[in-house]
């Protein structure tokens, strides 16, 4: 009888886990917590806290043959990264982009984040691609961040970049508005922007068959991505495939999710976690944000200077990869300052226009290295 209750004792978790693990438990709790009783990015965070809580509690579940294992290798190959931004493209009007094509020039000053990490990542003693799959945590793009880590042979990096990525998608309306309000005065916040032009349906369908052949001629590597979101887009817009925008924007959005979210949690075992490159990749990653909203910002007060006042500067910060919830965060603010004020489809320009520049950031890095 002894034996037998050994035995069992022997089988539990208890007799396994490690300090570790009991902190990475811990972490995924107060994830479970922002995601449940603070909303911020549930669809992200409940499946990516849960991951992060099966593989601390029952390891082998990530390993050669566990369940998450065969969910991490669709990211691996970067199908799951590919298929969320056709999701994307089938769920986002590219309109407020179009009518404003000035809109390009404040989603790529936010890169700027990506460029400053990558730097900071190489004097922090991380080789080129380590540096550069780090750095595209700045454009708060998790799709892109995994992508590319991917593509760069940086598996083993892949859990803290692709967590610090989603974690600071999901943080957008915490990290955001200090920095914006400390770089704008409270009359900037107050600019009220001139509605945008109608755009024609033809005007719809050609952008994104136009924007696949122009960047995809120029970084063919960024095929997977563009391709993919430009694609949903075209669903989307044509009007003639109804099916298959629901399909993308729906049913297959939420189920590469759930698959991406858990396996991306999975990576964060104690062991893979708890070191001092995941610590510098999460420092680096916030600083490349940061600096990202603040250019975004900065470069809007100076179009804001150019155009007579016609910019609000805080639609800057929308450059960031974030759809739309970085939108959202422009349109609080600047309510904040003025409640008549309505910012969010200026806003949703600057947006489009970072998820596009993150790609096209993350193809160049592939270009540089010969991917």
């Amino acid at each position: 009888m002894a034996q037998v209750l050994q035995n069992l004792v022997g089988q539990t978790a208890f007799a396994s886990l490690t300090v570790g693990n009991y902190i990475m438990i811990a972490v995924a709790l107060v994830f479970m917590y922002l995601a449940v009783a603070k909303e911020y990015e549930p669809l992200l965070l409940v499946p990516i806290s849960f991951g992060m809580l099966l593989v601390n509690i029952y390891p082998p579940i990530m390993a050669e043959g566990g369940l998450l294992h065969y969910f991490y290798l669709l990211d691996e190959a970067s199908i799951l990264p590919s298929l969320i931004f056709m999701g994307v493209g089938a769920m986002t009007d590219f309109g407020p982009l179009i009518a404003n094509p000035k809109s390009f020039l404040l989603g790529a000053a936010a890169q700027f984040g990506i460029y400053s990490a990558y730097f900071l990542a190489i004097l922090m003693n991380f080789n080129g691609k380590a540096a550069a799959a780090i750095s595209i945590i700045g454009g708060a793009d998790g799709p892109t961040s995994i992508f590319l880590a991917g593509k760069l042979g940086q598996t083993a990096l892949m859990g803290p970049i692709a967590v610090a990525a989603y974690s600071y998608m999901s943080l957008v309306p915490i990290i955001q508005p200090p920095i914006m309000k400390l770089l704008t005065t409270e009359k900037e916040r107050q600019i009220k922007m001139e509605q945008l032009r109608p755009v024609s349906k033809t005007e719809k369908i050609l952008f994104p068959i136009v924007v696949t052949v122009v960047v995809c001629l120029v970084l063919p590597t960024t095929a997977p991505l563009v391709g993919m979101l430009m694609l949903g887009n075209l669903f989307r817009e044509s009007g003639v495939v109804k099916q298959l925008t629901d399909t993308a924007s729906n049913a297959l959005m939420y189920i590469v999710v759930i698959l991406l979210g858990t396996s991306v949690g999975a990576t964060t075992s104690a062991e893979a976690f708890l070191n001092w490159d995941t610590i510098k990749i999460v420092v680096l990653g916030l600083v490349a944000f940061a600096v990202g909203t603040a250019t975004g910002v900065i470069f809007g007060k100076i179009m804001c200077v150019l155009t007579g006042g016609k910019v609000n500067p805080l639609i800057g910060s929308a450059g960031v990869s974030a759809v739309p919830m970085a939108a959202r965060v422009s349109q609080k603010v600047g309510s904040e300052a003025d409640p008549s004020n309505f910012l969010l489809m200026h806003a949703m320009g600057p947006n489009v226009a970072g998820v596009i520049g993150t790609a096209v950031a993350a193809g160049t890095f592939m270009a540089i290295f010969g991917v």
